[in-house]
């Protein structure tokens, strides 16, 4: 299959095409996007609404996911962007008032409808199986990032890891989104970053044959603090003090995601920020 029309690319996508020379392979075929292996990068094709991301190519409006075959298919990518999109920056400094509108926005996720996933957890209500039986490492990740404490937050982590259904498990989502929230939150000169980059990286090591490979390349992503563009645009309001319908429509992207992944990581962005807590 020959793709043309590429509207935006991401910045991981971008340089596994530049160094495949546009050339990849089908990894697995979803309905509305596939998963592609250039070189030895993950990277993915979306219609032009799909969410962007440093993985993501998407391309313009007629391209058809069922266009590119089957696993292992050939895809050649004729042309992109020069640019990758990147995802505007938290405010310097806003990592207080992160935290703390991130409280609010938990308050008013009843507003954004019925949550799934580990997303029950905003609620106060119990996930449904298999994660039912995993409530007990979700919280202790979230009191451990609510303390401060990154051996704890990692050792909780390493329990979720794989746990759910799909291609990105929800513990996988859960997990990656809290550590995302973390690395916004902590300066990146200071001894408590070193000591949360490490202990991600002891994550990101743990998920190697036990998630899917499509789910251990985004929740290695996570971990450094790179996502869907929603996660990013939802961060970036709650940092800067936006108004609450700014944050609230940033989640309501995000928790379109996927089957429950988006509900997931906004339950473990929650977590990470240190809100999760309130609804025990």
């Amino acid at each position: 299959m020959e793709v043309v029309g590429v509207s935006a690319i991401g910045r991981r996508a971008l340089a596994a095409l530049s160094a495949s020379g546009g050339t990849a392979r089908v990894m697995a075929p979803l309905s509305t996007s596939v998963y592609l292996v250039a070189g030895a990068e993950i990277v993915w094709l979306g219609a032009r609404a799909s969410a962007l991301h440093p993985r993501a190519i998407v391309c313009d409006a007629g391209w058809r996911p069922g266009e590119a075959g089957g696993p292992g298919a050939p895809v050649r990518v004729r042309a992109w962007p020069e640019a990758p999109w990147l995802p505007a920056a938290v405010p310097r400094g806003g990592g207080a008032t992160l935290a703390r509108s991130a409280r609010g926005l938990v308050a008013a996720v009843p507003r954004l409808g019925r949550p799934d996933g580990f997303g029950a957890l905003l609620v106060g209500a119990r996930p449904p199986f298999p994660l039912d039986g995993a409530t007990g490492p979700a919280r202790a990740l979230a009191r451990a990032c609510e303390r401060g404490d990154p051996w704890g937050a990692a050792r909780a982590a390493r329990r979720l890891l794989g746990l759910g259904a799909g291609l990105t498990p929800s513990g996988d989502d859960f997990v990656g989104a809290a550590f995302f929230a973390r690395a916004l939150l902590t300066s990146a000169a200071s001894p408590d970053a070193v000591e949360w980059r490490r202990e991600a990286e002891t994550i990101r090591d743990a998920a190697h044959g036990r998630t899917h490979p499509i789910s251990a390349a985004l929740l290695g992503d996570l971990l450094t603090g790179e996502g869907p563009a929603p996660l990013h645009d939802l961060a970036r309001a709650l940092a800067g003090a936006a108004p609450e319908a700014q944050a609230l429509e940033a989640a309501e992207r995000l928790v379109s995601l996927g089957h429950c992944s988006g509900w997931d990581m906004l339950a473990g962005f929650a977590a990470g920020a240190g809100a999760l807590q309130l609804v025990e």
